[in-house]
Order: C-alpha cells, then structure tokens, then sequence
C-alpha cells in the first residue's frame, strides 16, 4: 500500500510540475507565442511518436486539416517530425509566411525533465501538453494531456 501511495504522490508531483513548466515563462515570437525549441537530442523515431500524438490531438480540437498552420521549425529532429505530422494529417504547412486570419500560427517546446519530456503545442486559442517517456524506438504518452482554451 505504501509503494502505491509513493507512486500516486509522485505522479502528482510531476504532474504539477509538468505545468507549471509548460506552462512557464519562454521568450515570445512576434504572434505571442513561444518561440518554437525542442532539443536536437531527441532521436527520430521518438520526436516522430511525440509529433503524431501531439498533432492527433491538436486535429481533435481545431479539425482535421481544415487549415493552414504557420510553424517556425528550430531545425530540430522534432521540428522535422511535427511537419511531417502535420501534413500527414491534412494540414497545410507554411514556414515562412507572417499569419494572417486563415493561418494557425503553431509553436511548439520540448523540455527534458526527470528522465522524460515534457511537450507542448500553442496556437492562439489552444495550448497541449504531455510528458513524454523517450526510448531508443520512440516514445510513449507518460501523462495525461494538458487542454488549456483560450477565448
């Protein structure tokens, strides 16, 4: 019973941790977002596991490619796989276009924390995020995810 209570306490912590990271101070583009960062470290096939989740639920909150996203990849592994995710999911992607109203400016940050990562999506009017358990062939969902609306 103990070990149980040890782990739910944990979970709790990292879990509020997770957002105060996530959501925590980072450096804002001209559109108020965060400027998009994500470690180079971060191999393929886990940046790619990361992207599909994160962008599946992204879809479920703005619709499946039913618009433009506008992303400022940092040249990152994961920069490269959320693209991937995106237009695989029907968006079109443009990255070097200031937005105007029919364009979803999308930022996105990776942190590494505790032996996981902690990622988050923001556009204008939604904000994910999710840790991350990181292996050598990809990654899996190690928290619940994170829906902040905005407006």
């Amino acid at each position: 019973m103990r070990s149980f209570q040890i782990s739910i306490t944990r979970r709790l912590i990292i879990a509020g941790v997770s957002a105060l990271l996530l959501s925590g101070c980072q450096t804002a583009g001209s559109d108020g977002l965060v400027v998009s960062d994500a470690p180079p470290e971060i191999s393929g096939p886990a940046a790619s596991a990361i992207a599909g989740d994160m962008v599946s639920r992204l879809a479920e909150e703005i619709g499946q490619g039913k618009a433009t996203v506008a992303l400022k990849p940092d040249g990152s592994p994961f920069g490269q796989a959320l693209e991937a995710a995106l237009k695989g999911w029907g968006y079109a992607v443009v990255t070097d276009q200031k937005p105007d109203q029919k364009i979803i400016p999308l930022a996105y940050v990776i942190v590494p924390f505790e032996g996981q990562v902690l990622a988050r999506l923001s556009t204008a009017n939604v904000e994910l995020g999710r840790a991350y358990t990181v292996t050598a062939n990809g990654a899996t969902p190690a928290s619940a995810l994170s829906l902040l609306k905005r407006g």
